[in-house]
C-alpha cells in the first residue's frame, strides 16, 4: 500500500473547473503514445522469425490462461463507403458490398488456423467488432461471421460482446441480429455534431440518426451505449463543442470516449484536406477538452482513464473502482485476458509474451490466408524489461497508481517524477505514487516517463506519435 496519499482514483467529486496552467500544456504537449501496448507498435523489433514461432507463443499463453480467464477476440472489418478525413484507422473505401462474404471467409479461415494451434476449445471472454465500419456489412453476413466463430467456442460466464456502429447506417436489423447473438454494448462514432466541422472531416451525420440508433439499441435491450467524441477537429469552437456535448448528454450514453484529434498528415494524407491553420491552437484545444469534461462531470460522468468517461452504473466504471480495468489494443476493457487474438487485415494480437500484426492491405491479407498461412506483417517478442515496463504502464493507465515493489526507479526517472510531484501531477512516497486530479490530464506523459524505447527514438526527424494534448 502507498503511504501519505489520500486521493482515491477516480474521484466522483473531482474538480470539474480545474484550470490547467498554460506552462504545463506547453511543456507536455509533445508526441507520446496512447499506450494500448508496450512497446508501442512503431518501436517493435520484429524479432519473431515466423508464423510457427508466433503460434508457439499463442499456444503457451492459451494453455496458461484459457480455462480461467478465457481469451479476447478482436475482428477488424475495414470497409467504409466514404473516407472520414480525420480518421487514422486502417480502412478500405468502397461501395461494393460484394466484398463482404469473401472477406468473412478469410476471417473464418484465419480463425481455423488459431483453433488448430490452441488444441482445445477457446473460452471467449470478450469479442469486439471494430473497423472501418462493421455496419458496412449486412446483418445477415454479420450473423454468418459470429455464428462461425461461436460454433467452435465456449462462452465465459461473464462474456461481453461489443461492436462499433456508424449512426447513419446502423439499422434496426443490425442491432437486433447482434443482440440475438449476445451483443450488449454498441459504440457509435459521433465525433462532432456541428455541420461545418462534419463537412470538413467528411463525416456528415444528422443528430436525428444518432437519436434513432441510440433509441433502437435501448429498445432492444443493449445495456451500454458508448459515444466517441473528438476534440481538436478543424473549425471546432467552444460554442460548437458545448452544443455537441449538450445534445449528447440529452441521450445519456453509459460511456463517452472523448478523444484528442491526432493530426498526422504524414501518415494519413486525407488530413491534408485542411491545414493546421484550421485547427484549434494548443491552448484552445485544451480549453475544448476542459469544457467537455466539465459538462460531462457536471452530469455525473466519471473520468476513468485516458479519454474515457462512464456513468457509475456502467461496467467500465465498476471495473475501474474494483481495479480490474485493463487496457489493450481494443482500448479500455472491463477485464484482463492474457491472450487477445486479432483477426482481419491490420489486426493486432497480444499473446502476453509477444505481439503480432496482420498485413495492412486487404488483398495481401486474403492471399496469404487463402494459402493456409497466417498473414503476419510484423511482431515483437517482449524482453524481461519490456514485461516489467508494461506492468508499470498498465498500473498507471488503468489504476492511476504505481508501487515500486522490489525495485525503485533509476535516478533519471526519479528526477522526472520529482518534477511531476512538484507540478501537482502525482503524489508520491518512497513506496510509489498515485496520479492526482490534475495529473489525469497528463496520463500519457506520466506513462512515458518509463518508456525506454521511445526515449531512444526521440531524436527521430519524423514524429512517431500524435501530441498528448
Amino acid at each position: 500500500m502507498l503511504t501519505n496519499v489520500s486521493f482515491q482514483w477516480p474521484d466522483i467529486h473531482n474538480l470539474c473547473n480545474m484550470q490547467i496552467p498554460d506552462l504545463l500544456i506547453r511543456k507536455y504537449n509533445v508526441p507520446v503514445p496512447r499506450y494500448t501496448s508496450y512497446p508501442t507498435v512503431p518501436l517493435w523489433e520484429n524479432n519473431i522469425p515466423s508464423s510457427d514461432d508466433w503460434l508457439k507463443q499463442v499456444k503457451k499463453t492459451f494453455n496458461e490462461s484459457n480455462a480461467d480467464q478465457g481469451i479476447s477476440l478482436y475482428i477488424h472489418l475495414p470497409y467504409c463507403e466514404s473516407l472520414c478525413t480525420y480518421c487514422a484507422c486502417n480502412t478500405r473505401i468502397t461501395k461494393n458490398h460484394h466484398v463482404e462474404r469473401p472477406y468473412i471467409e478469410s476471417l473464418l479461415k484465419e480463425w481455423d488456423t488459431y483453433l488448430c494451434a490452441f488444441g482445445d476449445m477457446p473460452v471467449i471472454r470478450e469479442l469486439h467488432l471494430g473497423g472501418g465500419t462493421p455496419t458496412f456489412f449486412s446483418a445477415e453476413n454479420l450473423r454468418y461471421l459470429i455464428e462461425g466463430i461461436l460454433s467452435s467456442s465456449r462462452l465465459h460466464s461473464r462474456y461481453t460482446f461489443s461492436f462499433e456502429g456508424h449512426p447513419n447506417n446502423t439499422g434496426y436489423g443490425h442491432l437486433k441480429t447482434l443482440y440475438e447473438l449476445g451483443f450488449r454494448r454498441v459504440s457509435y462514432g459521433v465525433q462532432d455534431l456541428d455541420l461545418k466541422v462534419q463537412e470538413t472531416i467528411n463525416r456528415v451525420q444528422p443528430y436525428e440518426n444518432v437519436v434513432r440508433a441510440t433509441e433502437d439499441a435501448r429498445r432492444l435491450g443493449y445495456d451500454s451505449v458508448n459515444f466517441d467524441l473528438v476534440y481538436g477537429l478543424p473549425f471546432q469552437s467552444q460554442e460548437s463543442v458545448r452544443n455537441t456535448v449538450e445534445k449528447v448528454l440529452a441521450l445519456r450514453p453509459e460511456r463517452i470516449a472523448y478523444y484528442s484529434y491526432a493530426h498526422v498528415p504524414w501518415k494519413r494524407p486525407g488530413q491534408r484536406a485542411y491545414t493546421e491553420e484550421d485547427l484549434p491552437s494548443d491552448s484552445t484545444k485544451r480549453e475544448l477538452y476542459e469544457l467537455g469534461k466539465m459538462l460531462l462531470t457536471d452530469q455525473g460522468y466519471v473520468d476513468v482513464g485516458m479519454d474515457h468517461f462512464a456513468l457509475p452504473g456502467d461496467g467500465l466504471y465498476k471495473a475501474c473502482q474494483n481495479k480490474t480495468m485493463h487496457r489493450n489494443f481494443m482500448g479500455y476493457t472491463e477485464a484482463a485476458t492474457d491472450l487477445l487474438i486479432g483477426l482481419g487485415t491490420s489486426a493486432i494480437s497480444d499473446a502476453g509474451y509477444a505481439y503480432a500484426q496482420n498485413n495492412k492491405k486487404v488483398e495481401n491479407y486474403q492471399r496469404e490466408i487463402e494459402t493456409g498461412k497466417l498473414a503476419l506483417e510484423k511482431g515483437h517478442l517482449l524482453s524481461e524489461d519490456d514485461l516489467e515496463i508494461r506492468r508499470k504502464i498498465l498500473d498507471i493507465s488503468c489504476r492511476g497508481e504505481l508501487s515500486w515493489k522490489s525495485d525503485a526507479p533509476d535516478l533519471s526517472v526519479q528526477t522526472e517524477l520529482n518534477t511531476m510531484a512538484e507540478e501537482g501531477l502525482i503524489e508520491w512516497s518512497s513506496e510509489g505514487f498515485k496520479v492526482t486530479r490534475l495529473g489525469m490530464a497528463f496520463l500519457r506523459n506520466i506513462c512515458s516517463v518509463f518508456d525506454q524505447r521511445m526515449r531512444r527514438k526521440q531524436n527521430s526527424d519524423q514524429p512517431l506519435f500524435s501530441k498528448a494534448i
